[in-house]
């Protein structure tokens, strides 16, 4: 059975709109002809080279990372990306990017980040100034209160393990029942976290600098994960999105490949 690209589209974009996307970002349908029947939805954090031969002939990729964003000026087959965009058309497949969008969206990478962690979702850390249902980050609450080392415990179970792992700085007896999370770098939201009545800051790529100044300044522990593996959770929610949406008239599943870069470390993932 297919559905049509643009009709799959509509569902997408009425999941993560458009608008909720930063002024910098590039959502929406990369390649394909919104025309198309597709048979098969790919969802997958990155369009990547293996990833993208996960793909079936005539499927569409749904991606939470642009693969076209900063600088782009050729999709010349003898360059990486070009030569992945030459791959999905030659092929009759699409690529199709929700991003920024999917991160204010509500529910979005944020809320299925928090629930991997079996958080209770409260609120929006940092909600939009013309509609506080949305927004990046949410805070929730756990089942009962945990120390900060259980609460590590409990993300390096809660995510897909990569060699980035899981690092925290704060006093590890310290207790935590609320909890604020960013799905991706979250940096930025450092301050909000402070200011939040939570006890933990859970996101990733968090720098030194911005980390040690927090650390001086607040005493909200930090959390810091793998960009890649904050954001995965959202692949199953965006699957569930459309598997409500279309049930049996299109296949849709998770890419399982961690497309993570860093790949080498000392557990064996790299060997």
């Amino acid at each position: 059975m297919t559905v049509r690209l643009a009709t799959v589209i509509d569902a997408l974009d009425e999941a993560y709109p458009p608008g909720l996307a930063a002024s910098w970002d590039s959502v929406g349908l990369v390649c394909g002809d919104p025309d198309d029947a597709v048979s098969s939805v790919t969802i997958a954090v990155d369009a990547t080279a293996a990833v993208v031969d996960e793909v079936p002939d005539g499927g569409l990729l749904l991606a939470h990372h642009p693969l076209l964003l900063r600088g782009v000026d050729t999709v010349a087959a003898n360059t990486a990306k070009g030569a992945l965009v030459h791959r999905l058309i030659r092929s009759g497949r699409s690529l199709f990017t929700a991003h920024t969008n999917a991160d204010s969206a509500s529910p979005g990478v944020s809320d299925a980040f928090a629930q991997a962690l079996g958080l209770t979702i409260e609120s929006v850390l940092e909600p939009s100034p013309t509609d506080p249902g949305v927004g990046l980050g949410r805070i929730g609450s756990l089942p009962q209160p945990e120390s900060l080392s259980a609460l590590v415990s409990r993300v390096e179970t809660g995510l897909p393990q990569t060699s980035w792992g899981v690092r925290a700085a704060g006093n590890p007896d310290m207790l935590v029942s609320r909890v604020a999370v960013c799905g991706g770098a979250g940096d930025s939201l450092l301050g909000a976290a402070a200011a939040a009545d939570v006890q933990a800051y859970v996101t990733a790529d968090l720098r030194h600098h911005p980390a040690d100044e927090h650390r001086r300044a607040s005493d909200v522990a930090l959390i810091d994960v793998a960009h890649w593996a904050s954001e995965y959770p959202w692949c199953e929610q965006a699957a569930g999105v459309l598997r409500s949406a279309f049930g049996a008239a299109l296949s849709v599943w998770v890419c399982p490949i961690r497309t993570d870069p860093w790949n080498v470390d000392n557990h064996g993932w790299g060997k």
